[in-house]
C-alpha cells in the first residue's frame, strides 16, 4: 500500500520476494568480480550479467529501461554512472563500477532488486588515492546502512527517525577520511539512492549529503536503494553524447557502492547481500534482522 507521501511501504512477505530479486543480483555481483580482468570488454561482461539472470529465472531491470541498451551500467575510471557496455576492453589498475538489477515476478507484479559496487581490474589499484576513493565509498555505504538500522532500532522504542540519517551518515565518513588523510572526496548530488519495490525507482530520493530540511519519517516496510557515489576530485559531472554516460568535468575518478535494504521491526535486512548485510554491519556491532 502507499502512505500519504506516496512511499510505498511492503508487507513481511513482500519484502521475502524483494529478497528473491535481490539474491539474483547477489549472484549476478558474483558472476562479474569472477570475469573481471584485463583484457575482458565491458560487452562480454554484460552477456555474464544478462546470463546470469537468465540463469535464474528473473529478468533484467536495466535493459530497455528509459531506452538503456544493457543489463548493466558499467563505468569505468572518470565515468561515474550509467556507462553503456561496448567494445572497450579493460586494463590492468581499471576503477569499474558495475550497476545492475533484476526482477521476479510475483502474480503478476514485479518486485526489484538493485545493487552496484566498484572492484580494481587485475587486483592492484594504480595508485593510493584510488584505493582510498574505493574504501571510502564502501565504508559510507554500510554507514549509512547502520545509520538506518539504528534509528529502525529507535522506531521500536517509540523514537522518531527520518531518511536523513543517511545523508548524515555519507557526509561524516567522508570527512573523517579528509582529516585523516587530507583526501577531500566530492560527493555527487545530482544522482541519489531511491525508494524500490514494484518498480525499479520510487519515492522517496535518498540523499547522499546532508540537508537542513527534515526528510521523510522512516517506517518498517520501507524499502530503499542506497548508492553513495563519491569522487577523488570535483563532484562536478557532466553527461557524454550518448545520452546516458555520466563523468566528471575534471576527469578525476569515480567509486560507487549500493546495496537495496528493507526496514523491518528493530532493524535492516539487505536484501541484495548474500549474508543480508552480516558482514557488512558487523563493524558496527549491528546484525541484520532478516525476516523468516
Amino acid at each position: 500500500m502507499l502512505s500519504r507521501t506516496r512511499i510505498q511501504i511492503k508487507t513481511p512477505d513482500e519484502v521475502r520476494l524483494m529478497r528473491r530479486a535481490g539474491l539474483v543480483v547477489a549472484d549476478v555481483h558474483a558472476a562479474l568480480r569472477e570475469a573481471v580482468r584485463p583484457g575482458v570488454s565491458t560487452a562480454e561482461l554484460d552477456a555474464v550479467c544478462a546470463a546470469v539472470i537468465e540463469s535464474r529465472g528473473a529478468h533484467s531491470n536495466f535493459l530497455g529501461y528509459h531506452g538503456f541498451p544493457a543489463t548493466v551500467c558499467v563505468s569505468v575510471n572518470d565515468e561515474v554512472v550509467h556507462g553503456i557496455p561496448g567494445p572497450r576492453v579493460l586494463h590492468e589498475g581499471d576503477l569499474v563500477t558495475f550497476d545492475c538489477g533484476a526482477y521476479v515476478v510475483d502474480d503478476g507484479v514485479q518486485w526489484h532488486g538493485d545493487a552496484a559496487f566498484t572492484t580494481v581490474v587485475g587486483g592492484r589499484y594504480a595508485c593510493e588515492t584510488d584505493r582510498l576513493l574505493d574504501a571510502t565509498t564502501n565504508e559510507a555505504l554500510w554507514a549509512a546502512v547502520a545509520a538506518l538500522a539504528r534509528a529502525a532500532a529507535g522506531l521500536a522504542e517509540g523514537r522518531g527517525a527520518r531518511l536523513n540519517a543517511v545523508g548524515d551518515a555519507v557526509e561524516e565518513v567522508v570527512d573523517s577520511v579528509a582529516e585523516r588523510t587530507g583526501l577531500r572526496l566530492g560527493i555527487l548530488e545530482e544522482y541519489v539512492g531511491h525508494g524500490i519495490g514494484t518498480a525499479m525507482h520510487m519515492e522517496p530520493d535518498v540523499l547522499n549529503y546532508s540537508v537542513r530540511r527534515r526528510g521523510p519519517r522512516l517506517r518498517p516496510g520501507m524499502v530503499l536503494a542506497i548508492e553513495p557515489m563519491l569522487t577523488s576530485g570535483s563532484a562536478q559531472v557532466r553527461e557524454l553524447d550518448d545520452g546516458w554516460t555520466v563523468v566528471t568535468q575534471d576527469g578525476s575518478r569515480a567509486a560507487q557502492w549500493e546495496h537495496t535494504v528493507a526496514i523491518v521491526p528493530g532493524g535492516v535486512w539487505v536484501l541484495t547481500a548474500p549474508d543480508g548485510g552480516v558482514e557488512g554491519l558487523a563493524p558496527f556491532g549491528i546484525e541484520p534482522r532478516p525476516l523468516t
